[in-house]
């Protein structure tokens, strides 16, 4: 599948959240959704990054954009990572990785010099028409809420 783009239609999606919820693109048309892959519950940059976003996830909410964070793992797996950390942002579980691959973030991996397939920690700004606006990949967590939280802002002005 070619790599998305900026301009590029949103990919639908419908997956299980935390809470035992559901949640899917078209459900959140008409809003800013700020989409962000992590690769695992509870690992190091994963818990700062959702911290982050935790902490701002008002602002957001105040340029009308909904934060949503998206791995492999389990809702139950979400429920206590959230619970743990005292998370806000609503996690969604792609099992399958379905929805990974299709925003193309499910990528060859490299550590120590062993190969695997994970998720890139990467993050989508999806305009309230459902068109992505912005793309970050290869994320390094330092600085990253506040880059896109700015983006968010412009988005809206």
């Amino acid at each position: 599948m070619a790599e998305l783009s900026v301009g590029d239609k949103a990919p639908d999606f419908d997956l299980p959240t935390d809470g035992a919820g559901r949640v899917s693109l078209s459900e959140l048309k008409g809003k800013a959704v700020v989409l962000y892959f992590y690769p695992k519950d509870d690992t190091p940059g994963c818990t700062s990054q959702a911290q982050g976003f935790s902490e701002m996830r008002n602002a957001f909410e105040e340029t009308g954009a909904t934060v949503l964070g998206v791995s492999k793992d389990t809702p139950s797996s979400h429920d206590k990572f959230k619970g743990k950390h005292h998370l806000t942002v609503r996690l969604a579980s792609d099992e399958t990785g379905e929805m990974l691959e299709r925003y193309g973030v499910w990528v060859e991996k490299n550590m120590y010099g062993r190969k695997y397939m994970g998720v890139e920690r990467a993050t989508f700004l999806i305009g309230a028409d459902a068109t992505i606006k912005q793309i970050w990949r290869k994320v390094k967590v330092p600085g990253h809420v506040d880059t896109v939280l700015k983006a968010a802002k412009a988005l809206r002005a």
